[in-house]
């Protein structure tokens, strides 16, 4: 068997047709029994995973101490993603 793969550029478009045969279909006949249940969300959190959330960047202008500046930008280029991540972890352990 031949793997396809698509880009959302490369997606074929899907006729009106086709999504009225979709919209048909009766949601007890759709075969779910290969889904694994997922019914504890406790620890689910999207953020954790960049696959299934990409976070909005927002702007912000805050004064930081200027050890924590030189700590963070001594690992090279991407040390606001650093701060990120760890301000990320802190948050992530509070809730």
């Amino acid at each position: 068997m031949r793997t396809v793969s698509y880009t959302i550029q490369t997606l074929p478009k899907v006729s009106k047709e086709e999504w009225k045969k979709v919209d048909a279909i009766k949601d007890e006949d759709i075969d779910c029994s290969e889904i694994q249940e997922f019914n504890d969300t406790s620890n689910f959190h999207p953020w954790q995973d960049r696959k299934l959330f990409k976070p909005i960047k927002v702007s912000v202008t805050c004064k930081l101490d200027a050890d924590i500046v030189a700590w963070l930008k001594q690992g090279g280029k991407g040390y606001q993603t650093r701060l990120n991540s760890i301000l990320r972890k802190v948050m992530l352990h509070a809730l």
